[in-house]
C-alpha cells in the first residue's frame, strides 16, 4: 500500500492501514488541514470550496469523506459531481470560491485516488502553501465548528456546460470551419468523466459523427489509463476500421490529450502541445513555455513566429508560474498537457481538442500530413536506480563542469542543451531513481546521448 504526501496534494492506494495508504482517516486528516489553511487565509465569514471527482470506483466514498470533513469545519461545499480536473479549476474561479479539491489520481490505475488541492484562483497550490498544509496535518491542528456553525453541501451540475460554452466562445475556436469539415471523430475516454463532457463538446463544435470507445463513466478502466502509445492499440485499429479523421484519447480526469491520426498512427503526446502552439502562435504573437523535459520542437515553432520559448521546472504549477512571468500565450507539458491562459491557467484536454480541430479544419490537411510537417525529434527515457548514499549534488556539479561550454539549466535537476539535442537528469519525486531524458533528431542519437550521460554518472558513482 502507498501514501504519497506532496505539496500539490495527497495520493495513495485505497485500502490498508491508516498512514500507509489513502485510508478514511488520512482523507479526514489532510482534508481538515486544507480546510484549516483555507480558513486561515480567508477573511470571509462563510467559506466555499468546490469539490469534483473523476469516475474511479472509490471516488464516491472519498467524496463523502472530503465533503463531510469540510462541513465539520464550517465550510460550505459546492459539489459539482463527476467533473474533469479543468472543469473544477474553472468552477473555483467562476463561482468565486475560496478553493477546490479535485478527487482524482489522474492517470494512475483504479486502486489509486488522490486529493488535488487548488487555491482561490483555481490553480494548484504553491510549494510554500503545500508545506504549510502538510505541517497543519502533521500537528493535527484543526478546530472544528460548533453544531450551529456547520457548513452545508450544495450540488451544482451546470459546470460542464459552462466549461464547454467558455471554450466555444474563444476567438481562436473556429466552429464554422470545424462544422464545414464534417469530421468523423473517434474518442477513448477510458470509462471516466471524459465520456460525459467530450461528446457534448464535440457536438457543440459541430461534429455530427462521433464514435465512442469506453465513454460509460463506471471507473472500470478497460486498459492502462495513461494515454501512451502502448495503451492505445484498440483506438488505433478502430480509427482505420471506422474511417475516422482523427482520434482523441484522454486520461481519467481529462487534463492530458493524446491524438491518433486517420491512418492509426500516434500523433505523439509531445506534439499535442506543439500543434496547438503552432495554431495559437500563428494567430497571436507571443511566447510559449514548457517544462525542461518537453520537446525542443516547441522552441522551433515558437521562434518561427518570432516568439521566445521558455523552460520551467517539471510540474504544472511551475509551468504556470513561468507562463505568468514571461506573459506566454500558450504553454504546457510534453505529456499532452495544454495550458491556454485565455481560458484558464491549467492543463485542459478539452480546449486542446477544440484548438486542434480548428487547426485541422483550417489547414485542409489530413492529421498524418499535419504531423509530418513538424520538426522530427525523438525522446529517449531511461533511469538509474538511486542508492540513498549517492552524492547527487556532487555528480551534478561534475556534469556542469564537464559541459560548461553548453547551455545549462539547474532549476530542476540538470539539463544540458546542445544545438539540436538535449539531456535532462533529475531525481524522481516519487521513486528512488534518477531519470535521464534525452532528445535528438533520431532515436539512435537520443539513446546514444542518454547512454553517454549514464556511463558518466556511473563512473562518478564509482569514484565517489
Amino acid at each position: 500500500m502507498t501514501l504519497i504526501k506532496s505539496i500539490s496534494g495527497i495520493r495513495g492506494t485505497i485500502g490498508g492501514r491508516a498512514g500507509d495508504s489513502l485510508s478514511p482517516a488520512d482523507i479526514v486528516k489532510y482534508t481538515s488541514a486544507y480546510g484549516e489553511w483555507i480558513r486561515m487565509n480567508s477573511k470571509k465569514e462563510r467559506i466555499n470550496v468546490i469539490i469534483g471527482r473523476d469516475a474511479r470506483t472509490s471516488g464516491h466514498m472519498v467524496n463523502k469523506i472530503v465533503s463531510s470533513s469540510l462541513v465539520a469545519l464550517g465550510i460550505n461545499v459546492v459539489d459539482i459531481g463527476l467533473s474533469a480536473t479543468p472543469t473544477v479549476e474553472i468552477a473555483v474561479s467562476e463561482l468565486k470560491a475560496d478553493g477546490g479539491i479535485i478527487i482524482s489520481a489522474s492517470h494512475n490505475p483504479k486502486q489509486w485516488n488522490a486529493l488535488k488541492l487548488l487555491n482561490s484562483s483555481g490553480e494548484f497550490i504553491s510549494a510554500e502553501d503545500g508545506n504549510e498544509i502538510l505541517k497543519l496535518a502533521d500537528n493535527e491542528d484543526f478546530n472544528y465548528a460548533d453544531v450551529d456553525d456547520l457548513g452545508e453541501i450544495i450540488e451544482d451540475n451546470s459546470l460542464n456546460n459552462l466549461h464547454i460554452n467558455k471554450i466555444t466562445d474563444l476567438k481562436l475556436v473556429d466552429k464554422d470551419a470545424i462544422r464545414k469539415a464534417k469530421f468523423k471523430v473517434i474518442i477513448d475516454c477510458v470509462n471516466s468523466v471524459g465520456g460525459l463532457i467530450i461528446p457534448d463538446l464535440l457536438a457543440a463544435l459541430g461534429i455530427e459523427e462521433i464514435v465512442k470507445l469506453y465513454c460509460d463513466p463506471t471507473g472500470d478502466f478497460p486498459h492502462n489509463p495513461e494515454p501512451l502509445p502502448e495503451n492505445l492499440s484498440e483506438i488505433s485499429e478502430a480509427i482505420t476500421r471506422h474511417k475516422a479523421d482523427v482520434g482523441f484519447v484522454v486520461d481519467p480526469d481529462v487534463d492530458r490529450l493524446a491524438i491518433v491520426s486517420e491512418d492509426g498512427s500516434m500523433f505523439g503526446e509531445e506534439y499535442t502541445l506543439v500543434s496547438v502552439a503552432d495554431y495559437v502562435l500563428k494567430n497571436r504573437s507571443g511566447n510559449s513555455v514548457s517544462n525542461l523535459s518537453s520537446t525542443i520542437a516547441l522552441k522551433d515553432i515558437t521562434e518561427k513566429y518570432g516568439g521566445t520559448s521558455y523552460a520551467s521546472a517539471v510540474g504544472e504549477v511551475n509551468v504556470i508560474a513561468e507562463m505568468k512571468r514571461c506573459n506566454a500565450v500558450i504553454g504546457g507539458e510534453g505529456n499532452g498537457g495544454v495550458i491556454y491562459p485565455e481560458l484558464h491557467y491549467g492543463r485542459d484536454a478539452l480546449v486542446g481538442i477544440a484548438l486542434f480541430l480548428s487547426l485541422l479544419a483550417i489547414s485542409g490537411k489530413k492529421c498524418s500530413e499535419l504531423r509530418a510537417g513538424y520538426p522530427g525529434y525523438f525522446i529517449s527515457k531511461k533511469k538509474i536506480n538511486l542508492d540513498t548514499e549517492m552524492k547527487i549534488d556532487e555528480i551534478f556539479e561534475s556534469l556542469k563542469n564537464e559541459y560548461a561550454d553548453y547551455q545549462i539549466y539547474d532549476i530542476d535537476g540538470l539539463k544540458i542543451e546542445f544545438e539540436k539535442e538535449w539531456v535532462h537528469i533529475r531525481k524522481s519525486n516519487t521513486e528512488p531513481i534518477i531519470r535521464v531524458y534525452s532528445e535528438s533528431q533520431t532515436r539512435e542519437s537520443a539513446d546514444k546521448l542518454s547512454e553517454k550521460i549514464i556511463r558518466y554518472i556511473e563512473k562518478k558513482i564509482e569514484d565517489l
